[in-house]
């Protein structure tokens, strides 16, 4: 028996918009096509996969189970698709590279220095994702590796460390410590951070407040309004303090300063990639940048 790609994309939708009136709007289908679609594939998997409930319709344990794979074939089949068209026109393959804003562009453009002296024909296409988005991307096919530090890779992708970075801290250029070369972690118990992620919900995030709770305190944090932008500047014209990897010395213009720590610490620079698909580029790219 073979799954129609059709099928588990309906049923997806379904999943993700909770209404079989949104789901069919959203495919351009009509209500009572997209609900014969869904009966069909129930019928075909032989056990029910949707409640329809007043409120909605909830997915059941074997329907939460399909879509979880479901999201895995499809960014497989649509890989698939894309190389054998890319194949066919005779056109150079691009490597779709995503990062989060954990990761800076310094430190892309020297990883992909690093890359293109040993592939200097590797073409890329890089943009900055939220995390969410990045192993949303990564799953549906539409990147080729998401950079980023300490996420927990889902189901259907894999994760390789490419190095480690120093660990720095920032702050506001007229902050009482913005005069000193470097502090030790221990110092800035009293200190309040800024963060991009929200304890428990964020990889990174844990992972700093472990080095932390490894220097003898809980850490007082606060989630930035500033998403997206470089860590660096989250700290200006405020008292807090920031964990970042740009390097030591004068930020942002001048307006944050950047203070090393001693003894210095580390966080990896992490990639997630799927390794159900097929791609020269990526595995050109991961075999360059990992140690």
């Amino acid at each position: 028996m073979s799954l129609d790609l059709n099928k588990l994309e309906h049923l997806i939708a379904v999943a993700e918009e909770h209404s079989i009136t949104r789901a069919a709007a959203r495919l351009h289908l009509s209500q009572q096509a997209l609900s014969t679609s869904i009966r069909v594939l129930e019928r075909e998997v032989g056990v029910p996969l949707l409640e329809r409930t007043a409120t909605g319709v909830v997915l059941l344990p074997a329907g939460a189970a399909l879509v979880e794979d479901a999201r895995i074939l499809r960014g497989t089949a649509r890989s698939a698709l894309q190389r054998a068209r890319r194949i066919g026109r005779g056109e150079t393959e691009v490597l779709r590279l995503g990062h989060t804003p954990a990761v800076t562009g310094e430190e892309i453009i020297a990883l992909l220095r690093q890359v293109g002296d040993a592939h200097p024909h590797l073409a890329t296409d890089v943009n900055q994702r939220y995390p969410a988005e990045l192993t949303e991307a990564l799953l549906a096919g539409r990147l080729d590796i998401g950079l980023c530090r300490a996420m927990t890779p889902p189901r259907g992708l894999a994760r390789t460390t490419l190095g480690q970075h120093e660990l720095n801290i920032a702050v506001d250029a007229d902050h009482p410590l913005a005069a000193r070369p470097s502090v030790a972690l221990s110092e800035l118990a009293d200190q309040r951070f800024i963060v991009w992620g929200q304890p428990g919900h964020s990889g990174y995030t844990d992972l700093l407040i472990s080095h932390c709770h490894a220097a003898g305190f809980e850490p007082r944090t606060e989630r930035t309004a500033l998403q997206g932008t470089p860590p660096a500047t989250a700290v200006i014209g405020t008292d807090r303090l920031a964990f970042v990897t740009t390097a030591p010395g004068p930020a942002a213009g001048g307006a944050a300063r950047i203070l090393a720590l001693d003894p210095p610490l580390y966080v990896p620079l992490h990639a997630l990639y799927s390794p159900r698909t097929t791609s020269p580029a990526r595995d050109a790219f991961l075999a360059t940048a990992a140690p």
